[in-house]
């Protein structure tokens, strides 16, 4: 039995942070004694609620519950051992049996204090481990019967091992470490009982006791038996604190360093403004003062007028060292720098203005006959609302060029903004300023630029809009924009009021009308621009493209020169287009080549040749069609639309021996599939009136197939050259030579009108066709068409 005569114990304080905090220094041999200390088979059981009790250790314990008060009573006055055990979950009142952990250690009441309120706190010290066996009563309070949970504390052949020395040195190392780092981590009687401390066991328990974990991990370490393992355990838990407390020391040195630059700068800031401030020369003060004076100038309505007081006001009121300062200054400026009614007002010439187009593009009557009907009625009434114009057509016959040449020729500034791939609502309507980084939409930012109010813009590639996404829908945002009902009260999200954009004039470009939306179709004034003639292809040639491309590449006149025949043989060889963007870079290859020999200083003939342009160019890249002047049965030849002008298709048909199967081929989209289905089941159902014999229909098997596989083809323009392809194989006749058409088929065998069809002539012009079949409702859209169109046809 330990002679537990408290005389014994060496306390280094009673009272901390009003809490008492018992530290003893037990030497090796009095640890040996606790060791020894038999196990008894009953015991009265303490339950803790948030604690874990080490052997060796003595601890406070503040006691609330009847029970252990009563506990506590009787075995202090008998001097009785008693076990403590951890509960599970610290909630519950009454513990039970389960709610306890299976290991505790049996401890000594040291001292009780009674407190006021009832309650008694007392200073147990543990002896040794045990294992809980079954409990054998609950009341007056818990009893049970326990067993010994033996351990190799006292191992002295273990505890003399270099590597548990090394472990048990590196354990108080670390510890020593941690507590300089944070002196909270131990309390200052705890640094000297730790330096103080012999006994391994006694040392691991003291660390394990003071550590800052969960109570399941601090009971998972009193279970270790191996003293090697747990000092072992210990150890990682003390790196993984020092490494914590290592990053807090980190942290908390690079926020001091912020913190003091931030204070320095502030306190120079603060400096420097009350010198400004007696100089008369406070930045803050002039940048308000130049925005006010800007503002004067401005002819606002009375809600933007109040709008840039409230947001000044607001300025003043911050300092320029806070993070919304740029924010607020940069909306200010954009107040202020907007062309708020600020218009380019020029005397309208209509002759120059209808000079400058025809300098700028040659052709296009029909647009240049719209811009000057416009200019005629803006001469006349001089307050009208802008059109909305959209220019279509195939690439590189003049869309956006020709919107600055609108521009130039009345007099006004030009915009352009690329719609292509267009795929956020914000770059339209803007950001609200609440976001990071916000900005306003493109078109007043654009608007900004022009400093005015009455730009030309042109929002080129329309067609190509992203439609309806996560980000919100760029088409819809456009409606505003383009609706001269509604554009006069534009609203950006950032600018947070309205701009006027009726006077803008607002040129769209776009391939195709397919793919824009609807209501945006509604809105603008479409203007259709056809493909180039061939003649045409060669005038814009010699007065732009040849004379351009000379002086980019730092040619003169008479260094190089074109003529029809050449210039007609660069068309029809080395390019296949609707525009001339091809042909402007064929013809830049062609003088690029003349300028290198030149540079060289090397011999070089003026007048380029056929031979000269295959040296230079290579072998033709288009060859006219040799089926084109040999007509053969089972082939026609059909008109086609693309968003890159018109072109020609062969409709090739054959049978073989079958069951009646019908094949289509050619990467063809279900329109076009149908097209062909149905202008073979009306050859089925008229084969009498075709003169063909009905059981053809049953034996053989039909094959369709249009050329070119690998380009996706669809459109309901190719019935009746299916049909008229189908005819031919089942007659063996061969279509008329020379010959193209265009149109689609009913199963009652009415032929419906199509689209494309300026496109498709100029298609059957370019292929040396000039015999076509078109259906009879659309005879209107050739009457809409040029003669010079139409001329040999």
């Amino acid at each position: 039995m330990i002679d537990w005569n408290p005389n014994k114990e060496k306390f280094l304080h009673d009272m901390l942070s009003g809490e008492t905090e018992f530290i003893p220094l037990l030497n090796p041999s009095e640890m040996e004694e606790i060791d020894k200390y038999e196990t008894p088979e009953t015991i009265s059981i303490l339950p803790l609620r948030n604690t874990v009790m080490f052997p060796g250790i003595v601890i406070p314990i503040t006691v609330g519950r009847e029970k252990s008060i009563e506990l506590v009573n009787e075995n202090y006055k008998l001097k009785n051992t008693i076990g403590v055990i951890t509960q599970k979950d610290e909630a519950v009142q009454d513990p039970q049996a389960e709610d306890l952990f299976q290991v505790g250690t049996l401890s000594r009441i040291l001292k009780v204090f009674r407190m006021i309120d009832g309650g008694i706190t007392i200073i147990i010290q543990g002896v040794k481990l045990f294992k809980l066996d079954s409990i054998t009563a609950y009341d007056p309070y818990i009893k049970a019967h326990i067993s010994p949970f033996p351990t190799n504390d006292s191992d002295k052949k273990l505890i003399e091992k270099n590597e548990f020395k090394a472990t048990m040195s590196s354990l108080k190392e670390v510890t020593d470490k941690c507590t300089k780092l944070s002196p909270t981590h131990f309390s200052p009687e705890a640094i000297f009982t730790l330096k103080n401390i012999e006994h391994p066991s006694f040392l691991i328990n003291f660390i394990a006791s003071n550590l800052s974990i969960d109570v399941i991990d601090k009971q998972n370490i009193l279970e270790i038996q191996d003293i090697s393992a747990r000092a072992k355990v210990v150890l990682r838990r003390q790196l993984k604190c020092l490494q914590m407390e290592e990053l807090k020391v980190q942290i908390q040195k690079k926020a001091k360093i912020e913190l003091d630059k931030q204070q320095k700068e502030y306190l120079l800031n603060q400096q420097l403004k009350a010198i400004q401030d007696e100089l008369g020369d406070n930045n803050l003060s002039q940048t308000i003062k130049e925005l006010k004076t800007k503002a004067e100038t401005k002819k606002w309505d009375e809600a933007t007028k109040k709008q840039f007081e409230k947001e000044v006001s607001k300025l003043e009121r911050m300092h320029q060292m806070s993070p919304d300062f740029t924010i607020q200054l940069n909306y200010l400026e954009l107040l202020v720098d907007l062309p708020w009614n600020e218009f380019i007002s020029t005397d309208i010439d209509l002759n120059k203005a209808r000079q400058i187009l025809d300098e700028d593009h040659y052709g296009l009557e029909k647009i240049k006959e719209r811009i000057i009907e416009y200019l005629a009625v803006l001469k006349l009434k001089g307050d009208m609302k802008s059109p909305i114009l959209c220019f279509v057509g195939p690439p590189g016959v003049g869309k956006t060029s020709l919107g600055k040449s609108v521009a130039r020729a009345m007099n006004r500034k030009y915009i352009r903004m690329s719609l292509g791939g267009l795929h956020d609502e914000s770059e339209i309507r803007g950001h609200r300023r609440t976001y990071i980084g916000a900005m306003p939409g493109r078109i007043i930012q654009n608007i900004r630029k022009a400093e005015s109010a009455n730009p030309v813009f042109v929002l080129d590639e329309i067609d190509k809009i992203s439609g309806n996404t996560y980000q919100g829908d760029p088409s819809s945002a456009m409606l505003e924009v383009l609706d001269p009902e509604q554009n006069s009260a534009f609203y950006d999200n950032y600018l947070e009021t309205t701009f006027d954009l009726s006077k803008v004039m607002f040129i769209a470009t776009a391939n195709t009308l397919q793919t824009i939306h609807p209501a945006l179709v509604d809105r603008m004034e479409i203007i259709d621009l056809s493909s180039y003639l061939l003649e045409e292809k060669i005038e814009i040639a010699k007065r732009h493209l040849i004379p351009r491309q000379i002086s980019e590449h730092g040619l003169l006149k008479k260094h190089i020169s074109f003529s029809n025949k050449i210039i007609q043989e660069i068309i029809d060889n080395y390019t296949r287009e609707s525009g001339v963007r091809v042909l402007e870079k064929t013809i830049a290859k062609v003088i690029r080549h003349q300028a290198a020999l030149i540079a060289n200083n090397e011999d070089f003939t003026k007048t380029v040749n056929s031979e000269k342009l295959k040296k230079i160019l290579g072998s033709p890249l288009y060859k006219k069609e040799n089926d084109l002047k040999n007509s053969k049965v089972g082939i026609a030849i059909g008109l086609a639309w693309t968003p890159v002008g018109g072109d020609i298709l062969f409709i090739e048909t054959a049978t073989s021996e079958g069951k009646g199967n019908l094949s289509i081929t050619g990467n063809l989209g279900d329109v076009m599939k149908e097209s062909a289905t149905i202008a073979y089941e009306y050859l089925k159902a008229n084969a009498k009136d075709f003169h063909l014999d009905t059981s053809a229909f049953k034996e053989k098997d039909v094959f369709i197939h249009i050329p070119e596989g690998a380009t996706p083809k669809d459109g309901p323009s190719a019935g009746i050259t299916v049909l008229t392809a189908l005819l031919s194989t089942f007659t063996g006749v061969k279509p008329r030579k020379n010959i193209a058409m265009t149109g689609e088929i009913t199963l009652r065998g009415k032929i419906t009108p199509v689209g494309g069809i300026k496109e498709k002539i100029l298609a059957a012009k370019r292929a040396e066709i000039y015999d076509i079949v078109l259906p009879t409702d659309n005879k209107s859209n050739i009457d809409e068409i040029d003669e010079k169109y139409l001329d040999g046809m």
